[in-house]
């Protein structure tokens, strides 16, 4: 496994969320490599190569983890973006959110996300999820072929 190649993007505003999103993946070695994008217009650049981002190594996540309440650009529009794109719509989506709104779960799904979980407020259980999260995705799940080129706008 290539341990430059990100395997995770997560797209998440809340610096403890990130704290313990990576600790949980990290403990149990479920992951060698973590991007992380605060918001989802940073989520945009990263994914499309814009920016900061231009002169990222090609490839793509494994997996996208995705809170819908996300400063500059929802992530209601990241998920739009990228399930709208020929080249990105393949990577499985999880959104992770604190929303209980009926319309954000079912607009996540009618835009294509894999699995829509609402964040545990306990912080056992916030680490108990990341952990089955990361080892359906990362470890059982069979994903498609990796991306190695730069998605067209």
């Amino acid at each position: 496994m290539n341990s430059n190649r990100c395997e995770i993007l997560l797209v998440e505003d809340s610096s403890a969320d990130v704290e313990l999103t990576i600790h949980a993946l990290r403990k149990e070695n479920l992951v060698n490599k973590i991007d992380v994008a605060r918001d989802g217009e940073e989520a945009l650049d990263y994914l499309f190569f814009r920016g900061a981002y231009s002169a990222r190594p090609i490839g793509q996540p494994k997996l996208i983890l995705l809170d819908l309440k996300l400063p500059k650009v929802s992530g209601i529009e990241v998920l739009r973006e990228i399930k709208n794109n020929p080249t990105l719509k393949t990577i499985p989506i999880v959104v992770m959110t604190s929303s209980k709104e009926d319309k954000d779960v079912v607009e996540s799904y009618k835009l294509g996300v894999n699995s829509y979980i609402q964040k545990p407020l306990d912080f056992d259980q916030f680490r108990e999820t990341i952990r089955h999260i990361g080892m359906y995705w990362l470890v059982i799940n069979q994903p498609p072929p990796r991306i190695l080129e730069k998605p067209t706008p």
